[in-house]
């Protein structure tokens, strides 16, 4: 009951307050990893413009340069990235600051392999907070879902993946993977922080931060890499809903090996209990021989 995908992370560090070489990087990064036929592939938290919210909040640039740099969903850039993604024929996703009106939000996107935009959503923790007066620095008051070719995803951006009441929130809205875009920290317990995530939820993960990428599935981790500008890529399983019907599929499935798999066992535990190989008669056939006592 798993729909089993390649999907791809790649720790993108993108250039402060340039948005034109990080697009042109994350192009040539997105055309490199696809030549592994992914059928995901994630890019880093604030991609198009360098992640520069404490430049502002810090008084190093002005709030609206912020408001300049940042993406409106139908501008030019993500059109760019949609068109691409159709090219390659794999989905693409990435994070950016995202112009709304006069506001700013720390967002995410997920364009599929059809140029087409499934999910998008602003980061709800900040880790440097946040207040009505700092427009370049909007928090999201949403978690939610969203339906993708291969079941519901969701995304938890950087700090999100450190509050596991936000990944079970995306789950319990029917969320079977979760994608976390970071420009954060690279340290050991943060690689801790994510795969708890997917334990506790009993869903892949993938990863794309500045500085290492992380891809779990099934508890485990199966993708990991350090360092910049790197290409991760490893197969994922992503499990089947919860429903009536996909619950039964599933009870079916184990009900036709039980019989075959009690036998065995049962074969085992003759053959140590009498310790007397020869007391099992054609096992294979399902025929037990016992002493009489």
């Amino acid at each position: 009951m798993y729909t089993t995908i390649k999907a791809t992370a790649i720790s993108f560090k993108p250039r402060k307050w340039d948005k034109i070489y990080n697009a042109k990087q994350m192009d040539t990064l997105f055309r490199k990893a696809a030549e592994q036929q992914p059928d995901l592939i994630l890019a880093t938290e604030g991609a198009l413009e360098g992640y520069v919210v404490m430049d502002v909040a810090e008084g190093r640039r002005k709030q609206k340069e912020m408001l300049e740099i940042a993406e409106p969903i139908d501008g030019t850039y993500i059109e760019h990235f949609k068109k691409l993604a159709k090219e390659l024929e794999t989905c693409l996703c990435f994070g950016f600051a995202e112009k709304i009106g006069q506001r700013v939000y720390n967002s995410a996107v997920f364009i599929d392999y059809n140029g087409s935009i499934r999910g998008k959503y602003h980061k709800t923790q900040l880790a440097e907070g946040t207040h009505k007066s700092w427009k370049f620095n909007s928090i999201g008051k949403k978690i939610r879902s969203f339906d993708t070719p291969f079941g519901k995803a969701g995304f938890l951006i950087c700090n999100d993946r450190w509050n596991p009441i936000i990944a079970r929130t995306l789950v319990l809205d029917g969320a079977q993977y979760l994608l976390i875009p970071s420009f954060g920290s690279k340290s050991r317990a943060q690689d801790k922080e994510v795969l708890a995530r997917a334990r506790e939820n009993g869903v892949p993960i993938i990863e794309a931060n500045v500085g290492v990428n992380l891809i779990a599935s099934k508890g485990e981790i199966v993708g990991y890499e350090r360092g910049n500008n790197k290409i991760t890529s490893s197969v994922i399983e992503i499990p089947a809903n919860s429903s009536q019907k996909n619950a039964r599929q599933s009870e079916k499935l184990y009900m036709q090996t039980q019989n075959i798999e009690m036998h065995r066992r049962y074969i085992e535990t003759i053959k140590r209990i009498e310790g007397k190989p020869n007391l099992v008669d054609e096992a294979s056939k399902g025929k037990v021989l016992h002493k009489q006592s």
